[in-house]
């Protein structure tokens, strides 16, 4: 692996990390998750060259001014990464808040990107407030009560317990946010995104061009299949993998994440 960082036009230091060697893929992670997350999932040995940019208050990135804190700034800093390493084309694709981005990108950007990736979407053609408002009661517990008395009231909070109910994986994901380094920057990043939107109409989705995947799966409350399967059915030809929920079985889950990028990202063109 290589670690970087560049500074964005508004100032705001930000951390990348590259490995491999072949086609470029910019890989993205969720909301509020580590670099481990993308990577897990990335397949090896495949003549790819993955790069992941450490969006705005995630890893080692600055947080910036949390008023810009927003799906299209980090597709911004997303292209300006791209334009940082002289890449002029590229696959691009993400979970859930990467995801997001790479729509964005892949929408209003097309000339730029070569394959599209949208795996386990938070978003079709909308805000999705309702499935993401444990989000932001999380930022609300940790603001008001701390890192630990925080978990541990958030824990019997209604909203948890529903998410509970239907996607252990995401409820753990929850309780994650609280473990975070630099508290402050998930106050401001659960406050903001939740309410966000990536920005791309039902119509601009049925107008991508580029040869897309789409990956899901069940059991999961923020990520529901049916984003998957409405996304897959709005861009033409478009592929759907549905895969095994990390809550059923997460080593399956892997192993098939990685057979669907594998199965679809190596070559260029326009190969569906």
């Amino acid at each position: 692996m290589t670690a970087g960082s560049f500074t964005t036009a508004d100032g705001c230091a930000l951390a990348f990390d590259v490995e491999g060697k072949g086609q470029p893929v910019l890989w993205q992670h969720g909301l509020g998750a580590p670099l481990d997350q993308p990577v897990e999932v990335f397949p090896e040995s495949t003549g790819l060259q993955r790069i992941t940019l450490m969006c705005r208050g995630h890893g080692a990135s600055a947080l910036g001014d949390p008023s810009r804190l927003s799906i299209a700034q980090f597709a911004d800093d997303a292209l300006a990464l791209l334009d940082h390493l002289g890449i002029e084309q590229a696959a691009v694709g993400g979970i859930s808040l990467g995801a997001a981005i790479s729509l964005r990108l892949a929408s209003f950007h097309a000339q730029r990107v070569t394959k599209l990736v949208l795996a386990r979407p938070a978003w079709v053609d909308g805000p999705s407030i309702e499935r993401q408002h444990g989000y932001r009661v999380a930022a609300q517990y940790l603001e008001k009560y701390g890192v630990d008395e925080g978990a541990e009231r958030f824990r019997a909070a209604p909203e948890f317990l529903q998410v509970m109910a239907a996607s252990p994986d995401n409820a753990a994901s929850l309780i994650g946010f609280f473990r975070r380094p630099r508290p402050d920057t998930t106050i401001a990043l659960l406050s903001r995104i939740p309410l966000d939107w990536p920005g791309v109409s039902r119509a601009r989705i049925e107008a991508i061009r580029q040869p897309a995947l789409v990956i899901g799966n069940d059991q999961d409350y923020v990520h529901p299949l049916a984003y998957a399967r409405e996304l897959a059915g709005l861009i033409p030809g478009a592929r759907l993998a549905e895969i095994t929920s990390k809550t059923i079985d997460r080593v399956a889950y892997v192993a098939e994440f990685r057979n669907a990028l594998a199965g679809f990202l190596p070559g260029r063109g326009g190969d569906r």
